[in-house]
């Protein structure tokens, strides 16, 4: 005889930071909700070598980390402000600073290990139960409008409302009957730490090129010297060469490549860490809620990283669903199809204009019309209001 399952309003399925941050939310607005996934060891920080994994966080979303208990739990000395932004391409630069917007920073470069370490530690203290097992499948309940969230194991979780935040491959939304809209892009995303020879100033620079575009993110300084993120979106095949370099290969044929785009900004970029690379694709969920289910992250939506506002996005869907399920009429339960149309109608108009301006922008890059982006560069560069708008919709989830 199976035990009886235990009971939640809500039950997040996914344990990277868009999953921690929904629990935590939805915990703060007096949801009873459980966290389900595994829980992998995290390294200690260790001075002078930080994760692969690098976020740039806008000031909304790093509002609501602290709001969380989270931001403030990061040791300042791992954080990066970006001041200010160069972008450059088809020979026009746009200069974008913080203070042309009046904010402190556009953004703050975080690593993904650190922001797991606060997050889980606001867990702790906020008492959010964790399951840490992988779900397995999902059960409508006939008698009520329940579901049950099946455990690796044999684990049962009674919820009213299930998050599917486990990824672009989600195995809940899945489960949910919830499909996906989803293309390849044929590139792949190198990312790597570089030390530079020159001081990065706060400033993140983004080249546009017909063959890729490649972002040097401000980390912070190590014994070393000045020290950047690089991520560069460049054609799969073209990728695999790299990756397929021995070390000793690899380090001299990178700086070189990069010499050759960056002519020199930032002077020689040299490899500290290891090169990882990621497929990009485009990922749009038609329908983020189905009934008593939602999705949040990667699980509704995957776009190309060239603005960095990926983990934004996932932020800002944690914050809009725990806001609609925590002010919901008393009469309603957290699940209600009415509570959950809330929360996709909150999401359509910001995730619909990153995708189309992510994706444009990538397609624009891959047509030979060079003079018309040149041109396009140069207005915006000219437009003082123009950059104030572009600082203040990415400064938002």
């Amino acid at each position: 005889m199976q035990p009886s399952p235990t009971s939640f309003d809500a039950a997040v399925v996914g344990t990277g930071i868009a999953g921690m941050a929904a629990a935590l939310a939805l915990a703060r607005r007096g949801v009873r909700v459980s966290l389900l996934g595994p829980r992998p060891a995290l390294p200690d920080a260790r001075p002078d070598v930080f994760d692969p994994r690098v976020y740039a966080l806008s000031p909304a979303s790093q509002d609501f980390l602290m709001q969380l208990g989270a931001w403030g739990a990061i040791p300042p000395e791992r954080i990066t402000a970006v001041e200010a932004m160069d972008i450059a391409g088809d020979g026009a630069t746009v200069h974008l600073a913080a203070a042309q917007a009046g904010l402190p920073a556009l953004a703050s470069i975080v690593e993904g290990q650190a922001l797991e370490r606060a997050l889980r530690t606001a867990l702790q203290v906020f008492g959010v139960p964790w399951t840490a097992s992988r779900f397995t499948g999902l059960t409508r309940r006939t008698d009520s409008s329940d579901l049950e969230l099946h455990v690796e194991g044999g684990a049962r979780l009674a919820t009213r409302l299930a998050v599917a935040a486990d990824g672009a491959a989600s195995p809940l939304r899945a489960a949910a009957g919830l499909s996906v809209q989803q293309r390849d892009y044929d590139h792949t995303g190198l990312v790597v730490h570089l030390d530079a020879e020159l001081p990065h100033l706060g400033t993140a620079l983004q080249w546009f090129t017909d063959h890729g575009v490649l972002a040097l993110l401000p980390l912070p300084d190590t014994a070393d010297g000045a020290q950047v993120s690089m991520v560069w979106s460049m054609p799969r095949e073209r990728a695999a060469e790299l990756q397929a370099l021995p070390p000793d290969d690899l380090g001299p044929r990178l700086t070189a490549m990069l010499a050759d785009v960056t002519a020199g900004r930032l002077g020689r970029l040299t490899p500290r860490s290891a090169l990882h690379g990621f497929p990009l694709t485009l990922l749009t969920a038609p329908q983020i809620v189905a009934r008593g289910v939602a999705l949040v992250g990667d699980a509704a939506h995957v776009v190309h990283p060239l603005a960095g506002q990926g983990l934004n996005l996932g932020l800002g869907d944690a914050h809009a669903l725990a806001e609609a399920v925590g002010g919901r009429e008393a009469y309603r339960g957290p699940g209600d199809e009415r509570v959950l149309r809330r929360y996709q109608r909150g999401r359509a108009e910001p995730v619909t204009g990153m995708r189309l301006a992510t994706d444009g922008l990538y397609h624009l890059y891959q047509a030979p019309v060079g003079l018309l982006r040149f041109a396009g560069m140069r207005l915006v560069e000219q437009l003082p209001f123009a950059k104030r708008a572009l600082i203040r919709r990415a400064s938002q989830f």
